[in-house]
């Protein structure tokens, strides 16, 4: 997909959803900075691409600024950015009449300002490296209600989908792309609690008309479609990957 030599800044890239997709770039030849709190859990010695670890706290402005620096620094370009990190913690997050106030902002702060910081540092470097494209992870949590809901969450990522448009007309005349992931459910860290339960698990997997929940893999071959050329027609779109769930009545 031409991926050879480019540069991406993944963040979230330790586990799940950031990992297979900075794997999958490696994998193409991309130099990738990968962005998190934790060292990534796989070893990516011997991938084309060149590997960035970068430790970031992606909803401090000064780390998310110093780790596209750096990246761009050692590349000399950035073509690519990708916004895979998030939270979602089950038992804090809960409906915005109960929810503790510094829990509250502690998760938008990761679900959704890191965007807005990623996108401030990323931005400009696209520009001098001549466009690039983008690819934000939303969830189909943003798409409807719930009523055991994780109302932070689900906020970010309605937020996810609104700025994601925006962008896409804003960098549109800089041949920037920017479109939204939109995961149904996945096997991640984020769902570790499947692990325990294996008949949670099950009746997910049922309610999906594919019949099997999503894997990291999955979404990794959907952002690599929307940030390669395959893709030069595509900017400000949501892409379900979902298994069908969101298509039923």
């Amino acid at each position: 997909m031409s991926f050879s030599g480019k540069t991406a800044v993944v963040t979230g890239a330790a586990g799940g959803m950031g990992m297979a997709i900075s794997e999958a770039l490696l994998t193409e030849g991309c130099n990738v900075a990968l962005l998190d709190m934790k060292a990534p859990q796989a070893d990516f010695a011997g991938l084309p691409g060149k590997t960035m670890v970068q430790k970031c706290d992606v909803s401090q402005d000064d780390q998310v600024a110093a780790a596209i620096a750096a990246a761009y620094s050692e590349t000399g370009r950035l073509d690519y950015l990708v916004n895979a990190a998030a939270v979602l913690w089950f038992g804090r997050d809960r409906s915005l009449v109960d929810i503790d106030l510094d829990t509250w902002n502690q998760a938008l702060s990761i679900n959704l300002t890191s965007l807005v910081l990623t996108c401030r540092h990323a931005v400009p470097l696209m520009k001098r490296s001549g466009g690039g494209a983008m690819v934000h992870v939303a969830s189909t949590q943003a798409l409807r209600g719930d009523d055991q809901p994780q109302d932070s969450y689900q906020a970010a990522k309605a937020a996810i989908l609104s700025l994601s448009k925006s962008l896409a007309i804003q960098f549109a005349a800089d041949g920037i792309r920017s479109n939204c992931l939109v995961p149904g459910p996945t096997e991640s860290p984020m769902q570790d609690r499947w692990k325990s339960n294996p008949e949670a698990k099950q009746r997910t997997a049922a309610a999906v008309p594919l019949g099997r929940v999503g894997t990291p893999q999955d979404m990794a071959n959907a952002v690599l479609f929307l940030l390669s050329d395959k893709a030069a027609f595509i900017t400000g779109t949501d892409l379900i990957v979902d298994g069908g769930l969101m298509a039923r009545p």
